[in-house]
């Protein structure tokens, strides 16, 4: 088990340390390294079992998440941590809340060993694990077995619905790859930028804290975000994003003016797009069905960007699992707007970005050290 990703599980619920235990010890690729009631056996534990990934809990007695992920920092100990929140609304402050002190991610808790939800959860929470496990242990020189994750980034590509598709049984043969597409042709030359969109997935809300607290203020166009996240979580997730950005931060709701200084989060469970009125751009906030597997969809995003704004778009695809936005910001690209993409260095999950690399629609990829200079770089030009 020397290239498996270890999980250590902290819970005060013995239903849910033996549900995630036996979510972690059922997915190939994965192995549970101690279980931990609160944040104090966590730390205890830590030195002992050497984790590559914690998943969290908030509410427990005696050093809840909060306190833990404090302690953490306080200790610098770099573990990447996946919260297990709760939908509430007081759960989503508090989830942010751990965000901002250096959680990697979230997942939402299953309700119960019977609740319907259970495999969904799991198929996400395994996924989060994984991508953030193997990236630590690549950061520390530890070799992972990469079977897992192309198992479900293929998965992923098969997906119709918004809950995923368990992998492929490890052991059978891999699919045959398809043929490279040929590299699409621009129709014309970028025009000015007049508006920017972007896309991202898995490894997203630590992304955009990063982008967005290095954003220019005076940046002259506004920004549109497709990040998928579960409802109830975006208009904090928006919250949160504002109190770092030095631009106007909010979850989109329909018929939201799209204007300089603004930045959209499209809402949990929504797709959004946006539509030129004659005094206004507005942005629409939608609930047709999933694409690629999500709502909302960076590619229902990207093509109404194109169709909109053509080549005076700026596309951006970032990291995440799977080939949403892939498609669509091809449909940017082809109007002649500037497509970048975060470069596999530096995403959690080089998926979206690099199926829309190998499709030929990035003009640009961009580590996410550079990428908010970068796109107020491309922002400023004058075409």
């Amino acid at each position: 088990m020397a290239d498996t990703v270890s999980v250590l599980i902290v819970d005060d619920s013995a239903l849910m340390r033996n549900l995630i235990s036996r979510m972690v010890e059922a997915t190939p690729g994965m192995n549970v390294a101690e279980r931990a009631m609160n944040g104090v056996f966590a730390l205890q534990k830590i030195p002992r079992c050497d984790p590559d990934v914690i998943v969290l809990d908030l509410e427990m007695p005696e050093m809840n998440g909060i306190e833990f992920l404090k302690e953490r920092k306080r200790l610098g100990i770099e573990i990447p941590v996946v919260i297990l929140s709760s939908i509430a609304r007081r759960g989503a402050e508090i989830t942010m809340e751990a965000l901002s002190l250096g959680a990697s991610d979230f997942i939402m808790k299953p309700t119960g060993a019977a609740s319907e939800d259970v495999r969904f959860v799991k198929d996400q929470l395994m996924e989060m694990l994984f991508a953030y496990g193997a990236k630590y242990r690549a950061k520390r020189g530890k070799t992972t077995s990469t079977e897992k994750l192309e198992e479900l980034e293929r998965a992923r590509e098969t997906e119709t619905r918004p809950r995923p598709t368990m992998p492929r049984p490890m052991g059978l043969p891999s699919r045959v790859p398809e043929p490279a597409p040929a590299k699409p042709t621009p129709a014309r030359k970028p025009g000015p930028t007049e508006l920017i969109a972007i896309g991202i997935s898995t490894g997203g809300p630590n992304a955009l804290r990063e982008v967005f607290a290095k954003i220019d203020a005076d940046l002259p166009q506004p920004i549109l975000v497709v990040q998928h996240m579960p409802p109830g979580f975006t208009a904090e997730f928006a919250k949160s994003l504002d109190r770092v950005c030095p631009l106007e931060v909010k979850e989109a709701a329909d018929g939201d003016v799209v204007k300089s200084g603004r930045i959209l989060i499209a809402p949990g469970d929504r797709h959004i797009e946006v539509e030129k009125k004659p005094l206004a751009t507005i942005v629409r906030v939608i609930e047709t069905p999933p694409v690629n597997g999500h709502r909302p969809s960076a590619d229902v995003l990207f093509a109404s960007v194109a169709k909109e704004f053509g080549n005076r778009a700026l596309g951006v695809i970032m990291t995440g699992m799977g080939r949403d936005g892939a498609k669509e910001i091809g449909s940017i690209f082809k109007e002649g707007g500037i497509t970048l993409g975060q470069d596999e260095h530096s995403s959690v999950v080089y998926g979206m970005p690099k199926v829309a690399y190998e499709m030929g629609h990035i003009s640009e990829q961009v580590t996410l050290a550079d990428m908010a200079a970068r796109i107020c770089s491309i922002a400023k030009e004058k075409r």
